[in-house]
């Protein structure tokens, strides 16, 4: 891996915690790649991005076509390369890894291709061979929505994205922390998008300033990509104390904050750990980007409450790793009991665990063991359940919009359309919560479904231009 900061130099900052290759490395690492007859890390990959080729090219310094071969199968290789948890994905896959060598480290050369591609000036905007009459409407610019939005709008379609948000990125630039991913490279993709003829409608609420219909007849076709934000509940007493926030609520605040935003929140101390007692219930990403955030806020203790053991957690072992470097205490195999207060939370009652048979899954099921109470001191708990579909056919004032029993969007899977002609669904909001790199796969397959559709509509002559 790069050079990564000490733990107490960074636990006070938000930059970035790894440093960059410098390109000997760069090509050092690359060649370390034993160019596999069947590449296990391309297999695991879900963008099945062409990992040796490039890699090959990294290390013999061909770094202009290992940019192009990258940016070929992936929107946002410079995004993945820092926040894929590829410990789980691309390198935990690697035959050398297997192998009891170390991994090649995939991650950290895809960010040194596309950093240095953007250093060269070999990123450049949108140029599409031709124009096309037809427009596309993409609600939601995440990583999905702006995936689709990228292959749409290089087959010359008029890409127009709206977002409920003040910025385009979604989760990239309010859900995640700038120490994962600094939002100035969120920012030039977005204005990369805008230069290419990507419209983006900002501050736009599908429901509130348009209906579903309303864009529908506005758009030849209608992609939804908005994510999944309904945060999860616990089941415990007193749930209403004050200082008890949802993971969204206490990030975005955060990154907020990072922006040089004024959050009222934030400033009158109610959402700033500086000082407190923070305790995050949860062993996902998530938990794990609010316990390091609260680190770097200056909390007085940061513990994760977790009902697993370390070796079933969610989350990246690696993300872990470093938050027991930045001083984080984990507690396994704990759960929640009770939020314990009067009218603000002052601690939290847990009750020890033990994992018993599997469920239907295959994971074993947390069973608590019979008086092993204790209690945490909290003055700031976070909750970090992860997340379930908003009430979409209420919100969008589209009742006949088709959902699964878990509420995320029902679509053709051949197609990715939903029950309503000409309106399709990708990413977190049908797949249900997932990674970023499968959301920006869904929105490439999206974007070629819908150019399937539309390109039929114009065979059939029954296409015409919107208004």
């Amino acid at each position: 891996m790069p050079e990564k900061r000490e733990a107490e130099a960074r636990a006070h900052d938000f930059h970035e915690i790894y440093a960059d290759f410098i390109r000997d490395k760069a090509e050092q690492q690359a060649s370390r790649c034993s160019q596999c007859g069947i590449p296990f890390c391309q297999v695991h990959c879900p963008l099945q991005n062409n990992i040796p080729d490039w890699l090959m090219l990294t290390a013999e310094g061909r770094l202009e076509e290992a940019y192009e071969v990258s940016q070929a199968t992936n929107n946002m290789p410079e995004i993945c390369g820092r926040i894929c948890p590829q410990d789980r994905l691309c390198e935990g896959n690697c035959v050398i890894e297997q192998s009891g060598h170390g991994g090649v480290t995939i991650g950290s050369v895809e960010r040194y291709i596309t950093d240095t591609a953007w250093e060269k000036g070999w990123v450049t905007p949108l140029q599409p061979s031709h124009e096309r009459a037809q427009s596309v409407g993409i609600i939601g610019a995440g990583p999905a929505g702006l995936a689709a939005a990228e292959e749409l709008r290089r087959k010359g379609y008029q890409v127009h994205v709206y977002d409920r948000y003040d910025r385009v990125g979604g989760l990239l630039v309010y859900g995640i922390p700038s120490f994962k991913l600094e939002k100035h490279i969120v920012e030039r993709r977005a204005q990369l998008l805008a230069d290419g003829g990507v419209v983006f409608h900002l501050n736009f609420e599908v429901g509130r300033d348009a209906s579903l219909d309303a864009l529908r007849e506005r758009h030849h076709a209608v992609l939804i990509a908005t994510g999944v934000y309904k945060a999860r509940q616990l089941s415990v007493p007193n749930l209403d104390l004050q200082g008890v926030f949802q993971a969204m609520t206490y990030l975005t605040a955060s990154n907020r904050k990072g922006f040089g935003d004024t959050v009222e929140d934030f400033d009158n101390g109610t959402l700033d750990a500086k000082d407190k007692n923070v305790v995050v219930i949860g062993g996902g990403d998530t938990a794990m980007d609010c316990v390091r955030t609260a680190v770097r806020q200056g909390a007085k203790s940061v513990t994760c409450l977790y009902r697993r053991d370390k070796a079933n957690m969610p989350g990246s072992m690696r993300e872990v790793a470093n938050a027991e470097e930045e001083g984080v205490t984990f507690r396994w195999l704990s759960a929640p009991k009770a939020l314990m207060g009067q009218t603000h939370v002052e601690g939290v009652k847990a009750i020890a665990m033990r994992l018993g048979l599997p469920d239907a899954s295959g994971r074993q099921v947390p069973e608590e063991i019979p008086g092993s109470e204790f209690v945490l001191e909290a003055d700031l708990v976070i909750k970090a359940l992860g997340f379930d579909p908003e009430d979409l056919p209420a919100h969008f004032d589209a009742p006949e919009l088709a959902v699964s029993r878990w509420g995320t969007i029902r679509t053709d899977f051949s197609t990715q359309m939903t029950n309503m002609d000409g309106v399709f669904a990708a990413g977190d909001i049908v797949r249900g919560a997932s990674l970023v790199v499968w959301a920006i796969k869904d929105g490439r397959d999206a974007a070629a479904a819908i150019d399937g559709y539309l390109q039929a509509l114009s065979l059939t002559g029954t296409s015409e231009a919107a208004e």
